[in-house]
């Protein structure tokens, strides 16, 4: 599954070179870490945010939001933004920055031991 590589673009253009930030491709699409926290992310040619539960309804009455039901499921906290929302570099902005601020309030994550591959021992 393709991502819109512009979409990526304008977020990292809005995060700046940030020491903490870190890009995974996940989802089918590409996350923005901070501290091991996923905060942001492009899936298809939407926005993917994770915000605090606390303004999940509040939140999806902004335009361009959904709940994210990536797995049939609706997770609260976390948003696709479709382009109603993103359309301006002003609105984008304001929800990376929400979302990286409640992901960087988050616990950093612990990185996890690699395992050795099968039939090998480490």
């Amino acid at each position: 599954m393709a991502y819109d590589e512009t979409l990526a673009q304008r977020i990292r253009e809005t995060v700046g070179p940030r020491p903490d930030v870190a890009e995974r491709k996940m989802f089918g699409g590409l996350c923005f870490t901070t501290g091991g926290n996923m905060f942001a992310g492009v899936v298809k040619d939407e926005l993917m945010v994770r915000i605090d539960k606390a303004d999940h309804e509040a939140s999806l009455l902004k335009p361009g939001a959904r709940p994210m039901d990536f797995t049939g499921r609706t997770m609260t906290g976390m948003l696709f933004v479709g382009a109603p929302g993103i359309e301006t570099d002003a609105s984008l902005s304001s929800w990376v920055r929400q979302a990286y601020d409640f992901a960087s309030s988050l616990p950093a994550k612990q990185a996890k031991a690699k395992l050795a591959p099968r039939g090998r021992k480490a």
